[in-house]
């Protein structure tokens, strides 16, 4: 009887420890060095690769065509057969109608302005299209991207002459985020490489999702002054900053136009209709 009481402690004083030592790690654990560990899963579990990230872009970014190539844009929604595509106001200024939009599967579609829709200075503008017959994706949103953060810019450049150059794709972290927004709405400072034909294209976070709008790139041919949105100047230590980066309109600037709310980053939640005009050309 003695032996199988000792047996019984020694098994008791084992379970014991045993509990206290996994109580020492569920408490350390929970500290993951001074970061929330759902925010650290959730973070760990959606940063895709630089691969997929690509492949997200290409899926989403399309051409902005009018007598010539003139840009990029977003496939920003789709509302029964009709795809809402999403450019800089500047794009579309750079020549007059008719517009056409080349889809990722390389089909040509007739596109009209949605001129009802209203950005007020932001240097931001509205192509639809439809297509009866495809299912093409649609951007993911989100918001408020911090500096120290890698992002990703994708369009199609295109050089002096015109010619395409093809999809391209840049790396490289946000540098600058504005407190007060540069004349267009421009707010978000990165290092990836924007060139000419790349306005208008996506600017994904590492979850593929869209953080903002391509639109400025770094070291403008001519030395014109920082001008912020209420007419105000940079200083010289702040422009000699903002020069060196490329430059991207916030989600912020449009998302409320399309009842995409916080709350729901990446999906679109509501039913909002946008006033679909007359298509009648599909091809």
């Amino acid at each position: 009887m003695k032996w199988h009481n000792q047996k019984s402690v020694t098994l008791i004083t084992g379970l014991l420890c045993v509990i206290c030592v996994s109580a020492v790690y569920l408490r350390y654990s929970a500290k993951c060095t001074n970061i929330n560990c759902d925010d650290l899963n959730t973070t760990q579990t959606n940063r895709l690769s630089t691969e997929q990230i690509r492949h997200t872009a290409q899926a989403i970014t399309v051409k902005v065509m009018s007598k010539e190539f003139l840009g990029s844009g977003i496939l920003l929604k789709k509302q029964d057969s009709v795809y809402i595509v999403l450019t800089n106001a500047h794009v579309l200024r750079a020549d007059e109608p008719p517009y056409w939009v080349q889809t990722p599967d390389g089909r040509i579609w007739s596109a009209n302005l949605l001129a009802n829709v209203k950005f007020d200075t932001n240097d931001l503008a509205i192509l639809q299209f439809r297509s009866p017959d495809r299912n093409y994706t649609v951007a993911s949103i989100a918001f408020n991207p911090t500096i120290g953060d890698e992002v990703f810019a994708a369009g199609f450049p295109h050089g002096d002459d015109g010619k395409d150059k093809g999809f391209t794709f840049t790396t490289g972290k946000v540098e600058l985020i504005l407190p007060k927004a540069l004349a267009g709405g421009y707010q978000i400072g990165y290092t990836n490489d924007i060139q000419k034909g790349m306005s208008g294209g996506p600017l994904l976070n590492h979850q593929g999702k869209v953080v903002g709008v391509n639109g400025m790139h770094a070291y403008p041919l001519w030395d014109v002054p920082s001008v912020f949105v209420d007419g105000s100047e940079a200083d010289q230590k702040l422009h000699e900053q903002i020069v060196r980066l490329s430059w991207a309109v916030p989600t912020e600037k449009f998302t409320n136009i399309f009842g995409l709310g916080k709350s729901e980053q990446g999906t679109f939640n509501s039913n909002k209709k946008l006033g679909v005009s007359q298509i009648t050309d599909e091809d």
